[in-house]
C-alpha cells in the first residue's frame, strides 16, 4: 500500500519542498479566527466532509465554539469513551487507527515496509532514556482530522520527564509514512516519560504539517518552539513542597491542535498487546489495548 513509484513521486513533490513551519503558522492563525461566519463555515464543512460524529461531543451546538480549534479539540460527553476497569488492562490513549503494533527489535521500531526508525533518536538522542525500552513493546496510532484529538493516559502514571525535540513537520498520513524514511524520528515531537505499576512508559506526541501546537495538561503549549535545541524538563527531583504530577488511567494528558500521531512505548515483557488489534485497525480512546 502506498509504495508505488507514483506514491513516491507524490510524496517527494508534496513534502520535501514545502515550508512546513510556515504553512503550520498560517493554519494556526486560521483555526484561531473568531469571526463567527468564517469559523462556523469551517466547522460545518469539516463535519460534513469528514463525517464527524457530533452526537458524542459535549457541546453539539457549533455556536458555542469560539474558533475552529476549540471545535477541533472538543470534549466528549462523560462516559462516551469508558476505559477498561481491570488493574491489568490498558486503554487506548486516542481515537485513531493503528499504524503499527509490535515489539522493538535491536533498538529499531518498524514504520512501514522497508522502513524503521531508531528508538534512541526518537527519544531525543539520549541512550539512558532509550535503554528501558530496548526490546520492549510499541504501537503507533495515527489520528486523522475526523478523530477526537485529546490524548488520555492508558494507565496511571507519574510524570518523570518531558522532552521537546525540534524537527520537520512532514505529513503523517499513510502515504508519507510509507515513503519517508525515519519519519517519526525526524518530525518535531514531545516525549513524556512516566513511571507506572507496569514499569516505564513513554508517550511520544508527534507533530505534523498543519499541527498548530502540541499541549500537555501540566505544561500548556509545548510545541512549536523556536530554535534547534532539545529541551528537557525533569520532574524527578522537584522541591519537596512541589507535588508530583500523577495522572490516573483515562485522565487527559495532552492534545493535538490538528491531527497527528501518538507512539506508545513499554519495557520488555511489561505488556501484551490485545491480539484482536492489528495494523490498520481503527481504534477508540478507552478501548482495551493491552494487558499485563
Amino acid at each position: 500500500m502506498f509504495n508505488t513509484l507514483k506514491d513516491r513521486l507524490i510524496t517527494w513533490v508534496t513534502q520535501y519542498p514545502v515550508p512546513h513551519h510556515l504553512c503550520s503558522k498560517g493554519m494556526h492563525a486560521l483555526t484561531r479566527c473568531r469571526i463567527k461566519p468564517l469559523k462556523n463555515f469551517l466547522i460545518k464543512r469539516a463535519i460534513k466532509i469528514l463525517n464527524i460524529d457530533m452526537s458524542i461531543a459535549e457541546q453539539t451546538d457549533i455556536n458555542t465554539y469560539e474558533n475552529f480549534n476549540a471545535f477541533f479539540t472538543r470534549t466528549l460527553k462523560p462516559g462516551a469513551r469508558p476505559f477498561p476497569s481491570g488493574l491489568n488492562e490498558l486503554g487506548c490513549p486516542v481515537d485513531g487507527a493503528i499504524s503499527q503494533i509490535g515489539n522493538i527489535k535491536g533498538g529499531k521500531i518498524f514504520q512501514a515496509k522497508n522502513f524503521d526508525f531508531d528508538l534512541t533518536t526518537l527519544l531525543g538522542g539520549c541512550e539512558a532514556r532509550a535503554t528501558p525500552f530496548k526490546d520492549g513493546s510499541f504501537t503507533t496510532i495515527y489520528l486523522s482530522p475526523r478523530d477526537y484529538h485529546r490524548i488520555h493516559m492508558p494507565v496511571k502514571g507519574e510524570l518523570l520527564e518531558m522532552v521537546h525535540i525540534p524537527g520537520r513537520l512532514f505529513s503523517v498520513s499513510p502515504r508519507t509514512t510509507a515513503n519517508i524514511p525515519g519519519l517519526f524520528a525526524r518530525n518535531e515531537r514531545v516525549v513524556a516519560l512516566f513511571a507506572t505499576e507496569h514499569g516505564p512508559m513513554a508517550m511520544i506526541l508527534v507533530g505534523a504539517i498543519f499541527v498548530g501546537s502540541i499541549d500537555t495538561v501540566w505544561g500548556g503549549n509545548v510545541a512549536p518552539r523556536k530554535g534547534s535545541l532539545v529541551r528537557v524538563w525533569d520532574y524527578r527531583n522537584q522541591h519537596k513542597n512541589v507535588k508530583p504530577i500523577i495522572l490516573d488511567k483515562g485522565e487527559e494528558m495532552g492534545r493535538f491542535n490538528m491531527g497527528s500521531t501518538v507512539i506508545l512505548l513499554f519495557g520488555k515483557d511489561a505488556i501484551n498487546w490485545n491480539e484482536s488489534i492489528k495494523a490498520n485497525d481503527p481504534v477508540n480512546m478507552g478501548q482495551l489495548l493491552a494487558s499485563t
